[in-house]
């Protein structure tokens, strides 16, 4: 009589140091489902939680640190669950809330001390070093900072204590292309001491150009977990063409098909899925085409809400 095979008795491999860990998240506000069963594993490096507004980022994040209680689910983090009242992962983590809510009598250098107190000594130098990188004015009061300098106060603070863990909600939000370009510097040296990062966005770009991996939410739903380099690699096989006046009749007609291209219509402009990254086959072929000459014509470029919409089939609103 054939046997069962005996049960493997080898464990499972074990998380790398650092490794964010959820299983089955879910939170509901009232009737509001913010986060259904949700499973994300988030390993050393930089990791993009990217999403339109509503799509469930900051929840998610709040959950990871105890600040709101998920209805259901595990959350480990550095090998710690999060359980009671969380201060065993807090001391593994730093967060830095997409709210500002700071006191404005404290000048910069003493709201940096108020926001690392309980930390190892040597956060406060951390993050005064952080903060005077970024060139905030530490000896004015708070109340005197733009929301920008706020944003980047808080960012700082979160950058100070030696953990192995930081989460952080928009840390570029309000930000001028200077000081956001000087944060994901930051982050990327942060990272390559061998930190797990998890920020989150709902710009494209800066999550394109900061972070390894992207996760991708949609109603509070994963959409999509991918490297950064698979995203890029199908972002590359979309065009979009437009015309003065909108779309040529027989545009559509006359370029689905031509160097393996699918084209479309959408909205008042052609929509095209190319069978590579390399455009110029396809932009031959739309040049030799029966058709007014396009007045824009964009490739390699794309916004959330398209690609929600053209890779994952969701819309991002």
């Amino acid at each position: 009589m054939p046997t069962s095979p005996a049960p493997s008795t080898t464990p499972p491999p074990a998380a790398a140091p650092g490794t964010i860990s959820a299983r089955g998240v879910t939170r509901r506000f009232g009737d509001h489902q913010a986060l259904h069963p949700l499973d994300l594993e988030v390993s050393p490096g930089v990791t993009g939680l990217l999403g339109p507004n509503g799509s469930g980022k900051s929840t998610f994040m709040r959950c990871l640190v105890g600040l709101v209680r998920p209805d259901a689910g595990e959350v480990t983090i550095d090998g710690v669950p999060l359980a009671g009242d969380g201060v065993a992962v807090r001391r593994r983590v730093t967060y830095a809330p997409g709210e500002l809510a700071l006191y404005g009598e404290l000048t910069g250098e003493q709201h940096l001390g108020f926001l690392v107190r309980g930390r190892d000594r040597g956060a406060l130098g951390r993050a005064r070093a952080v903060a005077q990188e970024l060139g905030l004015p530490l000896t004015r009061r708070v109340r005197g900072y733009s929301h920008g300098m706020k944003r980047q106060l808080l960012f700082a603070a979160a950058m100070g204590p030696e953990v192995p863990v930081r989460i952080l909600d928009e840390p570029t939000e309000g930000l001028d292309p200077t000081k956001r370009a000087a944060v994901l510097e930051i982050l990327g040296r942060d990272a390559a001491a061998g930190r797990t990062i998890l920020l989150s966005s709902h710009h494209l770009g800066e999550v394109d150009a900061a972070c390894e991996r992207i996760a991708f939410l949609d109603a509070g739903r994963l959409v999509a977990l991918e490297e950064s380099a698979a995203v890029h690699e199908r972002m590359a096989r979309l065009v979009r063409v437009w015309w003065d006046g909108g779309l040529p009749a027989r545009a559509v007609k006359l370029l689905d098909g031509l160097d393996g291209a699918q084209a479309r219509q959408e909205d008042e402009h052609l929509a095209v899925t190319l069978p590579s990254g390399d455009p110029r086959g396809f932009l031959a072929a739309l040049a030799a085409a029966e058709l007014p000459a396009p007045s824009a014509v964009e490739h390699g470029r794309i916004s959330l809400n398209v690609l929600y919409r053209e890779i994952y089939g969701v819309e991002g609103v």
